[in-house]
């Protein structure tokens, strides 16, 4: 439980910025969420570790977001602590072909940054709209690149707010996963190896990437982007489609006209109402191909 003698050491770390009950909806890309107790941003690693250990030592639960681009908030909110990186978190830095970036780094600036350094790798997660830290947890990819394609080390903080690394294998990178994905592992910065390339044709390759995208995602309504896992075997936007839910609804949730593998807010849609069509797409595509669709959005909340 919050209480106001904890609010108060928190405040005493000096955080970035502390705020209460604060909606959710205004940090995630599917614009929904009910309010967390304490949303907090914490000024640099040092204050980050020493936050998470008061949540651990006042039973306090807590939960770290990057961009919120791949979450679905409950309608009720989130209890305890969310921290946000922001600020000292948010960096990109050259060295050789390697690059490292702190976990609130965007992904479009790391792959600009990779760009001006004639570095190749990054080009397929220019337009991925996330951070790096929530990357690398769920080993993000698009256009026949992922993470682990480049990611070579990440530094975080384990469940105690104590600092640790993991290199190479260790990130057990797979489709949509890493060693982060059991939670309980804070992403602090990683760095990534890379391959040097004229300029003009990464950026080349990146604005074709980034144009294909607009032409096919829903990138004009709220969204938190694929919302199903690839099965295996097949693509799930085309079996949504050949199940004939295209623009398919519940409330103010709906299964994207221009992308169906894409669920969509249109306009003041509830996290109840996209659960429940997640639940009725999952329930269609079985029953008309034997396939079992899973999520690839994380639902967090009460």
């Amino acid at each position: 439980m919050v209480t106001e003698s904890f609010v108060q050491e928190v405040l005493a770390i000096q955080p970035v910025n502390v705020e209460r009950s604060v909606p959710m909806s205004r940090y995630t890309t599917f614009q929904i969420g009910g309010p967390a107790d304490l949303f907090v941003e914490p000024a640099g690693e040092e204050a980050f570790s020493r936050l998470v250990k008061l949540c651990r030592s006042k039973n306090v639960p807590f939960l770290l977001i990057g961009a919120g681009s791949n979450l679905l908030v409950s309608d009720a909110g989130i209890d305890g602590v969310v921290f946000r990186l922001s600020g000292a978190f948010d960096y990109a830095k050259v060295s050789g072909t390697e690059l490292e970036a702190g976990a609130a780094t965007s992904l479009a600036k790391l792959a600009k940054t990779a760009q001006r350094a004639a570095l190749s790798g990054l080009e397929f997660a220019s337009g991925i709209p996330g951070s790096l830290g929530g990357a690398v947890f769920m080993n993000a990819g698009a256009y026949d690149g992922e993470m682990k394609d480049v990611v070579t080390q990440t530094r975080f903080l384990d469940e105690n707010g104590d600092m640790q690394t993991v290199s190479g294998s260790e990130h057990d990178f797979s489709y949509r996963h890493s060693v982060f994905s059991a939670g309980g592992k804070f992403i602090l910065s990683a760095k990534m190896s890379l391959s040097p390339k004229n300029p003009d044709e990464i950026l080349a390759s990146m604005r074709d990437l980034n144009a294909r995208r607009k032409e096919k995602q829903p990138l004009e309504k709220p969204s938190a982007g694929s919302t199903f896992k690839r099965p295996e075997g097949f693509f799930a936007a085309k079996l949504i489609e050949d199940a004939g839910l295209k623009g398919a609804g519940v409330g103010g949730a709906g299964v994207s006209e221009k992308h169906a593998g894409f669920i969509v807010n249109n306009g003041g849609a509830t996290c109840e109402d996209v659960v429940r069509l997640i639940a009725k797409v999952q329930e269609t595509v079985f029953s008309k191909f034997g396939v079992a669709l899973e999520p690839e959005v994380k639902v967090i909340g009460r």
